[in-house]
């Protein structure tokens, strides 16, 4: 009778929270459940992430429905993992859904202390950069099957799009100062490139966030920045190398605008803190405006007349003076 409750759950009320395109709905309330009849990984997902709804529904039976979800996953995983090098024309939608659950259940599952960008140290890690990374990786071989398959409503055409630049003054601010401070990072070229880069990819999430239509799925455009970063920036970033961190703290500033979805709720803003937390003066001052855009609870990259006191009035002390 459990597992009836979890999937009962999930299709009349989890399904509505894991996008904000109401096209996409009826896809996870009837198709993805559909296909987890016939693959048992994703069908065990559904209910993992059912479950932690759940807990965060029911507070005072949380632990219950952690355990819950903690189990489904569990064999999710295993049954995921186990199939993965028999990926086909016919399955790769049911590996489709299940990796756009995992993203799910690992935000939603209960966080650990100094949560920033993890790393893969071990093999229970929770990784939510290399996570997405990862995810986007598995698939990427099986994009065409998936785009002309049952789930294909879930895509977003364009999400990587270029040609978007419009910005906020205040954003459009913050990243030419971001622009700067990695000509002159330390580490050599090639941390300078991958600093660059990585505010590059910054600018066009931003941009497209900014710009999404009320029919873009506003998760799909978020994620996109873990996707492109470089792999050197990960690697800078698993180092605690300020400048790596302060960008990821401007990248906060996305996050914080899905705090409305109950499994990203509060990500932002423990991401910022211990962001705080390893940062000394004077690179504490090269966070002080994500910061206060997510202490304000303000959504700036919301398209809407500014209000003045979000437009900057000073730039960061140069760290080559301080």
């Amino acid at each position: 009778m459990a597992d009836l409750e979890l999937l009962h759950q999930f299709v009349t009320e989890t399904c509505y929270t894991t996008s904000n395109r109401p096209d996409s709905h009826d896809l996870w309330r009837i198709v993805v459940p559909k296909e987890g009849f016939n693959h048992d990984f994703l069908m065990r997902g559904v209910l993992a992430v059912a479950a932690l709804h759940l807990s965060h529904l029911r507070p005072d039976q949380a632990a219950h429905y952690q355990h819950l979800a903690h189990s489904h996953q569990d064999r999710a995983l295993g049954r995921f993992q186990a199939a993965m090098n028999t990926m086909t024309e016919t399955n790769c939608h049911a590996f489709f859904a299940l990796s756009s659950l995992i993203v799910v259940y690992e935000f939603a599952s209960p966080r650990t202390p100094g949560t920033l960008a993890f790393t893969y140290e071990s093999q229970d890690s929770t990784n939510w950069l290399a996570m997405i990374r990862g995810v986007n990786s598995i698939l990427l071989p099986s994009w065409p099957w998936v785009e002309n398959g049952p789930l294909r409503g879930l895509l977003q055409p364009g999400v990587f799009d270029t040609s978007v630049t419009r910005l906020p003054k205040p954003a459009d601010h913050q990243l030419r100062q971001l622009a700067d401070l990695c000509e002159t990072a330390a580490g050599g070229d090639e941390a300078i490139e991958a600093y660059t880069e990585a505010v590059k990819a910054l600018r066009k999430c931003f941009a497209k966030i900014f710009t999404r239509s009320s029919v873009e799925c506003e998760i799909a455009t978020a994620f996109t920045w873990p996707v492109e970063v470089p792999d050197k920036f990960i690697q800078l970033l698993q180092g605690r190398n300020p400048e790596a961190l302060v960008i990821l703290a401007h990248y906060c500033v996305v996050l914080h605008h899905l705090d409305n979805y109950w499994w990203l709720t509060g990500w932002a803003a423990q991401v910022m803190e211990n962001i705080y937390s390893e940062l000394t003066e004077p690179w504490r001052d090269w966070i002080q405006w994500p910061s206060t855009v997510i202490s304000r609870n303000e959504r700036c990259l919301v398209w809407r007349p500014l209000s003045p006191d979000m437009i900057p009035t000073q730039t960061p002390r140069s760290l080559s003076s301080a």
